[in-house]
């Protein structure tokens, strides 16, 4: 899922607790599956900013020519009004697109 087309919420809501635990059962490991994905979320976040930043980024630039750059500032302002990444795993979660599978303890 592309984090552009998601539906995640940008502002901070309340998700019921019995939808969220219903496929584990257990709310804290829905929490910690949750976590993971919004870590692997921000992760790629912030390496495609990252990319495009850096095609406009001159090694050999005074003060003056970073803060006029707009194509930075617009591609920087464009990222801050995505949603959080843990917004996105939350609706990945309760949309049911989140693989997760459990290791069980081998003896």
């Amino acid at each position: 899922m592309s984090v552009k087309d998601t539906k995640a919420e940008v502002n901070t809501i309340t998700y019921d607790k019995d939808k969220i635990e219903d496929k584990v059962g257990s709310i804290y490991e829905a929490i910690v599956i949750m976590g993971k994905r919004a870590e692997q979320i921000n992760a790629e976040i912030r390496t495609e900013l990252h990319n495009k930043l850096d095609e406009f980024a001159v090694h050999n630039s005074t003060l003056e020519e970073v803060f006029e750059n707009r194509e930075q500032i617009e591609i920087s302002k464009h990222y801050e009004k995505l949603p959080k990444p843990t917004s996105i795993a939350i609706q990945e979660w309760l949309d049911g697109d989140v693989y997760f599978r459990k290791t069980e303890e081998r003896k």
